[in-house]
């Protein structure tokens, strides 16, 4: 088992890298809090999970051991396997997952990738005990978080929120920028919204 990766980063996607390790290339799988670490050509740490099956075996890195943590939780429950678990933690931050989890919040979960109603209540009822999250700083993550369910999947909305994530943005940092474009009924003038407003930031 691969525990931790330290190395140069030789490539870098969305959500992938290449980490130059003593001149051996791992890919990686990544999160979006760790993609949004990672700079080309830079050193760079990565905790890691192997993923071994019949035909396939891969890296997934995480930016802290924290989310490592979370994702080992994750992939525990039935219907969660790696790439949904990494999904969910590209979406939302690791604090605002654990409060949704405790706070029994069906409806936010459910606006995550991959997660229906079902994976929902079975998030809850195995993690709710083992996860924690600071009542001091809790705040509504469903109001805050853009439908994501399979009925939205034809919605203006939904498609660029879909596209936004696949060039590495997260749900969490997209949201409330996305709010922004409300009323908004073509998918390529919300997605040109959105990274304008990100190129105004810079």
């Amino acid at each position: 088992m691969i525990g931790f990766l330290r190395g140069k980063v030789a490539q870098l996607s969305s959500d992938s890298c290449v980490m130059d390790v003593n001149g051996i290339g791992y890919r990686v799988h990544i999160t979006s809090a760790a993609r949004n670490q990672l700079k080309l050509d830079g050193e760079a740490l990565l905790h890691t999970h192997m993923s071994v099956r019949e035909d396939d075996i891969s890296l997934y890195g995480f930016s802290s051991q924290g989310e490592y943590e979370l994702f080992l939780l994750l992939i525990s429950v039935s219907g969660i396997g790696p790439k949904v678990a990494v999904g969910i933690l590209s979406a939302i931050s690791v604090d605002r997952l654990c409060q949704v989890i405790g706070q029994k919040q069906i409806s936010a979960l459910t606006k995550l990738p991959g997660v229906g109603k079902k994976t929902a209540e079975r998030l809850i009822l195995e993690l709710k005990d083992k996860v924690h999250f600071s009542e001091d700083t809790a705040t509504d993550i469903d109001a805050e978080l853009p439908d994501h369910d399979e009925s939205s999947a034809d919605d203006p909305m939904y498609e660029a929120l879909m596209a936004l994530q696949a060039l590495g943005y997260s749900q969490q940092e997209l949201s409330p920028v996305l709010k922004k474009a409300r009323g908004m009924t073509d998918t390529e003038d919300i997605i040109r919204f959105v990274l304008k407003e990100y190129a105004g930031k810079r």
